[in-house]
């Protein structure tokens, strides 16, 4: 999709009146030619009466005009809005559209600022689908093809930042929603080297040989059950000059079927998906580097497949993880922080000012929050309401559930030192970032769940499948 700004509104381009009120006060009613503008006239009572509802209208010529209604406004709103014009252009096929970008300024200063960029990111993402299996339709696919911005302002750049964020929240739901089949660790490697050399960041890969010999004993047990060897993806984006990096650590669990703990039918079927995390942060450093921030940025993802075989890790096991520390396997099921706790320690060897791990760790974070928003976990307060604010920016929201050390008695070992899953079925949220806490004690450290934001719902105005959460909550939080 092409999103540029214009100083002139083409004739043939179809127009998108967000109002409040007057419709000929809106400025795309001067664009109308006068036969178009006197129809447009005639039925300003009808759309004036539909509040918070949408009319395609076909004006006299042959061009449409979307007219949304929209007496109360907030930017969370604006932000949905932004998606379901998309959804709604696509379902109209309308291919060509202008937007006038002060229709979705709140008045609210920190949102506005950065609307235009919000806005090309939206637009993206909300004409994204995942048609990489599909046979092409015979008369092609409704996808929007032109969006043209009409602003009082220069905001040529914003649009382009948004845009690439845009694609590359777009990139990281192609990884997710991409079958298990083929999305294996070696396909995840893979799909980190294309982004590397496509963006500019560096790409290392180690394989179950260099794995073993650094002693990702936790790494390596999960891995055990499938014929794919596991990996371990790092990526190095250096441009902040001597200033400490920021470590992101994503969870890269290509498949999990739950291992021997298999997962009922219920809960399996969209497990190829238990690496969004993974993809999110691969995605992070192609954005960080199209955009050229001025940051250190460290991408590590352990990927592997959690399968069940004659050769699967066991209930009870005691897996040695590169810190020296024992995990004492209760549940195969609860493989993401048994990898992850791997991957923190080897972010350490970088002396980060801050590492950010990100996966779709817990079924109780849904609980707890629904799908609304992330649950996020952070070892500091200012940084965790930075976070949040970011979240409120962009759209990836997230909420904090407490990290108290009254919660690790849950989480000890009685025959190592941790153990892989509480002594109750409450508050799972909370022990699995107990758990990998206790890896990362001596460094600022957040922790974000994701496993509610994994796929969209109803109301997000996005397409089935990955949803490509927290890639512009990450972003926002670099750049600002």
């Amino acid at each position: 999709m092409i999103i540029k700004q214009t100083k002139k509104i083409p004739v043939n381009a179809d127009l998108v009146f967000i109002f409040k009120g007057d419709i000929k006060k809106h400025p795309f009613f001067d664009v109308l030619n006068a036969k178009e503008g006197e129809y447009v006239k005639s039925i300003e009572k009808s759309l004036d009466c539909v509040q918070d509802k949408e009319s395609v209208v076909m004006l006299p010529g042959g061009r449409k005009a979307l007219f949304v209604n929209l007496p109360k406004f907030n930017h969370r709103k604006s932000m949905l809005l932004m998606r379901k014009i998309i959804v709604i252009a696509k379902a109209n096929q309308l291919k060509n559209i202008a937007v006038n970008m002060s229709d979705f300024r709140t008045g609210e200063k920190e949102f506005d600022m950065i609307v235009p960029r919000i806005a090309a990111m939206e637009f993206e993402i909300a004409n994204f689908e995942f048609i990489k299996y599909k046979i092409p339709p015979k008369d092609g696919w409704k996808f929007v093809e032109n969006v043209l911005i009409s602003d009082n302002k220069d905001v040529f750049s914003a649009l382009r930042e948004g845009k690439i964020i845009g694609e590359e929240i777009n990139k990281t739901r192609e990884l997710s929603n991409t079958p298990g089949g083929d999305m294996t660790p070696e396909g995840l490697a893979e799909a980190a080297k294309a982004a590397g050399q496509f963006a500019g960041f560096k790409v290392k890969i180690l394989n179950e040989k260099e794995i073993k010999n650094i002693g990702m004993g936790g790494v390596l047990g999960v891995s055990r059950g499938s014929s794919e060897k596991p990996k371990f993806i790092v990526m190095e984006y250096m441009k902040g000059g001597k200033e400490k990096p920021v470590v992101l650590v994503g969870k890269g669990v290509t498949f999990d079927s739950g291992g021997l703990n298999l997962k009922p039918t219920s809960g399996i079927y969209e497990m190829h998906m238990d690496m969004s995390g993974g993809a999110a942060v691969i995605h992070v450093l192609s954005a960080a580097a199209r955009l050229k921030l001025k940051k250190n940025i460290i991408g590590l993802v352990p990927a592997v497949e959690n399968m069940p075989s004659g050769s699967s890790y066991h209930p009870g096991d005691l897996l040695k993880t590169m810190s020296g520390k024992t995990i004492e396997v209760l549940n195969t099921d609860a493989e993401g922080r048994i990898i992850l706790a791997d991957a923190l320690v080897y972010a350490k060897k970088y002396n980060p000012e801050i590492v950010i791990d990100i996966a779709t760790l817990t079924g109780a974070a849904m609980i707890a929050l629904g799908q609304r928003a992330s649950v996020i976990f952070s070892t500091d307060k200012k940084i965790e309401e930075k976070m949040m604010r970011g979240g409120e920016l962009t759209g990836d929201f997230v909420w904090p559930l407490p990290l108290w050390e009254e919660y690790e008695d849950d989480i000890k070992g009685t025959f190592g030192d941790v153990a892989n899953d509480g002594k109750t079925r409450y508050g799972g949220a909370i022990t699995g970032a107990v758990f990998l806490w206790q890896f990362i004690k001596d460094i600022p450290w957040v922790h974000i769940d994701m496993a509610p934001r994994m796929t969209s719902i109803e109301g997000d105005y996005l397409t089935k499948g990955a949803a490509g959460s927290p890639v512009a909550l990450l972003l926002q939080f670099l750049i600002d």
